[in-house]
């Protein structure tokens, strides 16, 4: 059977595909990652290196939405993105390296300035 985008004709179709199509290439690496990397040392040369390239990889994706943002975010200006980065970043460290609290401080100016 050829599962395509339209080869079923329900009103879910589409949101299933989605779900699968979206999620399965990425659990599979994640499922790979946890049978391999249960038999690894946390300070073996492998592992740091897999945590230095999902680091950088995460610091391209986020310099890419402030300095090359598309949509909404694009229309904002760069002083404005960066000071939102600078708020979400002291308030992440001040919350004891709380991820939510760093995003949700950025959102928060992000989201003052626009309906200010």
């Amino acid at each position: 059977m050829n599962l395509t985008f339209f080869s079923v004709d329900a009103w879910w179709w589409p949101y299933v595909f989605i779900l699968l199509a979206g999620s399965l290439p990425t659990n599979i690496w994640r499922w790979l990652g946890v049978f391999v990397g249960g038999a690894l040392r946390d300070d073996s040369d492998l592992l740091l290196w897999v945590r230095a390239v999902a680091s950088a990889l995460i610091a391209g994706v986020i310099s890419k939405l402030i300095l090359f943002p598309t949509g909404p975010l694009g229309d904002t200006s760069i002083l404005l993105r960066l000071g939102a980065t600078a708020i979400g970043m002291a308030a992440f460290w001040l919350c004891r390296k709380s991820i939510l609290a760093g995003v949700l401080a950025a959102e928060a100016v992000l989201l003052a300035a626009l309906f200010i």
